[in-house]
């Protein structure tokens, strides 16, 4: 039987930290979103609206980034103290590449890296 790869993801609007299940230690590789489209070209008479689109994109930039990273997995656990995990699930349930990868969403507070440790290797040991 072919061994489940197992991701944890705790993230909020701006970063994500990836914790992928497998020997210990754990590893942490860390996502940030990119801020610095946002500075760049940017009109100071530009409009609330427009500024607005602009933020949309750059999240569903960053929420793309990580669906390339997530679709490599079979179990994801996304988590974490904000709403972006349960926006990146939705965004995630609209593609029907995802369909196949059992995905589920926790809240959490903020965590240290031995926390975010603690709960993906707790959550996969109990699933």
């Amino acid at each position: 039987m072919k061994n489940k790869r197992r991701l944890g993801v705790w993230m909020d609007h701006s970063h994500a930290h990836l914790v992928e299940m497998s020997d210990d230690p754990l590893v942490t590789s860390t996502i940030e979103l990119n801020v610095t489209q946002t500075a760049t070209g940017e009109h100071p008479d530009r409009g609330e609206h427009q500024l607005h689109n602009k933020g949309q994109q750059i999240q569903t930039a960053f929420y793309k980034q990580l669906s390339e990273i997530i679709s490599k997995y079979d179990q994801v656990i996304l988590f974490g103290p904000t709403h972006a995990k349960s926006e990146l699930y939705n965004f995630l349930q609209a593609d029907k590449g995802f369909a196949d990868i059992t995905i589920e969403v926790k809240q959490t507070d903020k965590m240290t890296d031995h926390q975010e440790h603690a709960f993906v290797r707790d959550y996969f040991a109990n699933s």
